[in-house]
């Protein structure tokens, strides 16, 4: 038996894998990409071939075993920040057709469990808090809308005796990742005013990578219920309390400036529609709300409780910045 990653070389499958061949495992990693710091692994366990989910022929000659496991956590990400006439085509092919094509090759092997992962942007707006899996599903942008595609396309695999288990995550994040959060990271280190969008009183949450990881082994214990999980962290603090934390341990002289959220938004329209975009508009349009996910499902079906608090996550993104350690993927 080998785990089957595809997008293995990316930010979650690259944790994975290390836990993975900790505990022995082989791993075989399916990926547009082989990092420069594939060899680090150390281990004749790990194995990769170059695929691209879009194409199927890619990953047509890649011949599983019976009970091999699969991961599919090949996307595409809001950061950087294309071109909203791109957007779409760009999204709907990573994430549509590449689960679209992986799903068939599983089926054409004969292989019907699957830990997959989509997002917490399922779910558009907040309407309910916190968030369950059972809140409704309105997609405000072609990110969103393609990962909830898919979500409908594993229920009907699942109607034909596959076992899916999905992951909605929050925003992941830990060592090497920055994003987004690299614009926040300068601001502060040049202590510079950071504005907040809104009061900055909405609660944020994060998840961390390991926590993620360690979900896609808890499914795989669990038996590959066919279920949807949340993923956050426990007791989220707000943007406020976050940020501050953060401009101290930074020993930076940034202050928060509050502002009025639909004046933002609407500035952040204006220079998304001119080609000149700051933030995806899945990440501004719901910048003010509280976000926050109840992953007490996780907890009581796969026993999966998240370790890494907001806070401490968010000084990992900021030292490892500050070493010049990041990876985008």
């Amino acid at each position: 038996m080998k785990h089957i990653i595809f997008g293995g070389d990316g930010f979650l499958g690259t944790e994975l894998t290390k836990i993975l061949i900790a505990k022995g495992e082989s791993v075989l990693i399916l990926d547009e990409n082989k990092s420069e710091d594939f060899g680090s692994y150390q281990s004749e366990n790990v194995s990769y071939k170059k695929i691209d989910v879009t194409k199927a022929e890619t990953f047509a000659d890649v011949i599983p075993d019976e009970d091999d496991i699969v991961y599919h956590f090949a996307a595409r990400l809001l950061v950087p920040i294309l071109p909203r006439a791109e957007r779409q085509d760009y999204f709907w092919q990573a994430l549509y057709v590449g689960t679209e094509n992986v799903l068939q090759w599983m089926e054409k092997n004969n292989l019907k469990n699957m830990i997959y992962y989509t997002t917490d942007m399922v779910y558009g707006h907040t309407e309910i808090h916190p968030r369950t899996e059972d809140h409704p599903c309105k997609p405000i942008g072609p990110y969103g809308e393609a990962k909830y595609q898919t979500e409908i396309l594993c229920d009907k695999y699942r109607e034909s005796g596959f076992n899916i288990t999905l992951f909605r995550p929050r925003l992941i994040i830990g060592h090497g990742r920055l994003g987004i959060l690299e614009k926040l990271f300068k601001l502060i280190d040049y202590n510079l005013p950071v504005p907040t969008i809104g009061n900055g009183k909405n609660y944020y949450q994060f998840i961390s990578v390991t926590d993620c990881a360690e979900a896609c082994i808890a499914g795989v214990n669990a038996g590959f219920p066919n279920e949807n999980y949340n993923l956050g962290s426990a007791n989220p603090p707000t943007v406020n309390e976050l940020l501050k934390s953060l401009i101290d341990e930074a020993g930076s002289k940034s202050f928060l400036i509050p502002t009025p959220a639909s004046l933002v938004k609407l500035v952040l329209a204006t220079l998304d529609k001119i080609g000149k975009p700051i933030m995806d508009p899945e990440q501004y349009l719901i910048a003010d709300e509280t976000c926050v996910l109840d992953c007490s499902k996780a907890e009581r079906e796969l026993g999966w409780v998240p370790k890494d608090t907001d806070t401490s996550m968010l000084m990992v993104a900021y030292h490892d910045y500050k070493e010049g350690k990041s990876r985008p993927i």
